[in-house]
């Protein structure tokens, strides 16, 4: 347990920081899934440029690492061109 004030106010910000990158990790997860079970090639290639937007965000604010990020992207343009 925390012993000193800052350590016990550090404890609750990395809650809420756990929680708001918890939400916004779910969220792109959900992205990718609905990507990757779309079918329509003309429906992935409209969604394609928001999901790396997601992507890329999460990347600048280190929710996920960079390479993570650049992998899906790349991972992601790959299966939407061979539909």
């Amino acid at each position: 347990m925390a012993n000193t004030s800052s350590a016990k106010k550090a404890v609750r910000a990395n809650e809420a920081k756990r929680v708001h990158n918890k939400y916004y990790a779910k969220t792109m997860r959900t992205a990718l899934k609905k990507l990757r079970n779309t079918t329509d090639k003309t429906e992935a290639q409209t969604s394609l440029p928001q999901v790396i937007s997601i992507i890329d965000k999460l990347a600048k604010k280190k929710i996920i690492h960079k390479n993570k990020a650049s992998n899906l992207k790349s991972k992601l343009t790959k299966q939407v061109k061979s539909l």
